[in-house]
């Protein structure tokens, strides 16, 4: 899929993000059910729910069911044994954290990107820049979040390393997490993407341990409910429906670039759970989609690039319509 990044950018000033569907009805009408989500980058074909026990709803999460999700995770993204690996409830909330480990310093964090990790960084005293010039902290999201940029262990420079791979379920052998046993790196996985269950609010931290033991300090106990436990686990578990999944996004990708592209859109690169494009004016864009209840995202530092999720697979024939 072809990919290249000359759109010009800045650090974004606000904390935008996908979503916000509610707003979109209030201003273009409808209700849920008839609107397609395709502003965010999450799997419109989710993980089937285990069955469920009376226990997962009702009872403290216990260490046994820790120590499963632990080791499915550990096994799933082949974790180096040395480091150390932490749930989290969602990846948001260790970004929320993850400056205070260390004392305010210097952060780079190359632009554009995923906003809250310079909006974390800035609410905790740090100075954030998105230059190449030496910082007392990095953050790099592989791929990068909209434009599917990779970056490579010779990137890693800084002694507070962030290597955010929530989108790298799609190309885990594009993963850095060989690198997660190196004092002051730590691996960020979201596990609502690739499996489709944002809602389980399931994240995870990977590395130095004396980091980890920190941030696990910091959330206090039972971060994660027993119902993400449960669920996360068997999910991770199941690597031929990961192995399938990769083949089927992939296909999907394809097909949604080869839509976009006969109507004038030009690819610029992303991941096979999300595209972007550029399209010339892309607030109208998302105004003319929005008429036909697609909602799409759109960027304040760009007014060329929309990005755009896949749709579920019964509704395609809305996007077409709608383009």
């Amino acid at each position: 899929m072809a990919r290249h990044t000359q759109e010009p950018c800045i650090l974004a000033q606000t904390r935008d993000h996908g979503g916000g569907l509610d707003a979109a009805i209030a201003q273009y009408g409808g209700h849920r059910p008839v609107w397609i989500d395709l502003s965010t980058g999450i799997n419109p074909t989710p993980y089937s729910l285990p069955d469920l026990s009376q226990t997962d709803w009702t009872a403290l999460p216990d260490k046994a069911a820790a120590d499963r999700l632990v080791k499915a995770a550990r096994v799933a993204w082949n974790v180096p044994d040395s480091a150390a690996i932490l749930a989290t409830p969602g990846a948001s909330a260790a970004i929320a954290q993850i400056p205070r480990l260390a004392p305010a310093g210097t952060v780079q964090i190359p632009q554009p990107t995923y906003n809250e990790h310079a909006a974390s960084f800035a609410n905790a005293g740090w100075t954030v820049r998105d230059d190449g010039q030496t910082a007392d902290a990095q953050v790099l999201v592989h791929p990068n979040n909209p434009d599917g940029r990779h970056w490579a262990k010779s990137d890693l420079c800084a002694p507070l390393k962030i290597i955010d791979e929530s989108f790298c379920d799609v190309s885990p052998e594009a993963s850095l997490i060989e690198t997660a046993n190196q004092p002051g790196t730590l691996i960020l996985k979201s596990f609502g993407k690739f499996w489709g269950l944002a809602g389980v609010r399931l994240g995870f931290v990977i590395g130095d341990p004396a980091l980890v033991v920190r941030l696990a300090e910091m959330l206090g106990p039972w971060p994660v409910s027993g119902i993400a436990l449960t669920i996360g686990a068997a999910a991770l578990e199941d690597h031929a429906w990961a192995d399938q999944m990769r083949v089927t996004l992939t296909q999907d990708a394809t097909r949604l670039d080869t839509l976009l592209q006969s109507h004038g859109a030009q690819t610029v690169g992303g991941t096979t759970l999300f595209r972007l494009y550029n399209v010339g004016d892309a607030a109208a864009w998302q105004t003319r989609l929005a008429r036909s209840h697609v909602w799409s995202r759109i960027f304040p530092y760009s007014k060329n690039w929309l990005r755009l999720g896949l749709p579920p697979a019964d509704r395609w024939s809305q996007l077409e319509s709608a383009l």
